[in-house]
């Protein structure tokens, strides 16, 4: 079996196990609120450093700032309208001017499922974009797909832990079963996504390439801006969340410069 391939497979199969895995660390240990905010917060870190030192100037050295740039918008724009979708397009932050009519909306058309299934559904969305990405840098260049893989492990291990969490909180019936079935639903959505992307899209030209993977850092960057960032410093304990931003993004800095 072509060596590439088998790094792909590999890769993918440790993301996806890492969702249903932070889902498990939820149900048996209840994780605390800074813990959470340690690990959201350097899940954060790692998958901003990934687009800055890895995924952009990979992109950049396959195709043109022009197709890089509007690849990247197409992947924010895709994921932003599928958030818009599911909150009945209409969102607005906690201290918004906008918040109270926003509110009144949800209550006369409630979002498209709950609060678990709003973020589970948008994270199992966005694992095509983060399972293409895979696909993609296992096509050029393998270590590229290590710390995409790695950032993206990272980003599931506590996509799962917050799914659990959400889960407690709405006080689901059947919650372990619900946190299960979600981030093994979040889990095989990247790893189809990863083999599809290797097998369909290795073919393709470098500047397609360099336009596909810069879809993906734009999906993940939107994901990474409006969900982890916000979550980790929600749970946050003298700016714990911040702290941990940082080592993840100079972490995947280093890494970046090793390999």
């Amino acid at each position: 079996m072509n060596n590439d391939l088998l790094l792909t497979l590999g890769v993918a199969s440790a993301a996806a196990v890492a969702s249903p895995m932070g889902g498990l660390i939820a149900i048996a240990i209840r994780p605390s609120s800074l813990v959470l905010s340690i690990t959201v917060g350097f899940a954060a870190g790692v998958l901003l450093g990934t687009f800055a030192f890895e995924m952009m100037p990979k992109s950049l050295e396959l195709a043109s700032v022009p197709v890089v740039v509007t690849g990247f918008l197409l992947g924010l724009a895709l994921v932003y309208i599928l958030d818009l979708y599911v909150n009945r397009w209409q969102m607005a932050g906690a201290e918004a001017d906008q918040k109270r009519a926003v509110d009144r909306l949800h209550r006369r058309k409630k979002p498209r499922g709950s609060g678990i299934a709003v973020l589970a559904g948008g994270t199992s969305a966005e694992e095509l974009i983060e399972g293409m990405a895979i696909g993609i840098g296992a096509a050029f260049e393998p270590g590229v797909v290590l710390i995409v893989g790695l950032a993206i492990c990272i980003d599931n291990l506590s996509e799962g832990m917050s799914i659990g969490e959400l889960a407690f909180d709405e006080e689901q019936q059947g919650a372990n079963r619900y946190i299960l079935g979600w981030t093994s639903v979040i889990g095989i959505s990247l790893f189809v996504s990863a083999v599809a992307g290797w097998f369909l899209l290795k073919g393709l030209s470098e500047a397609v390439l360099g336009f596909l993977f810069a879809m993906g850092a734009g999906g993940m960057f939107y994901l990474t801006i409006t969900d982890l960032v916000p979550e980790a410093e929600s749970h946050q304990f003298q700016q714990s969340s911040a702290i941990a931003n940082a080592i993840g993004f100079l972490g995947v800095m280093a890494l970046a410069e090793l390999t």
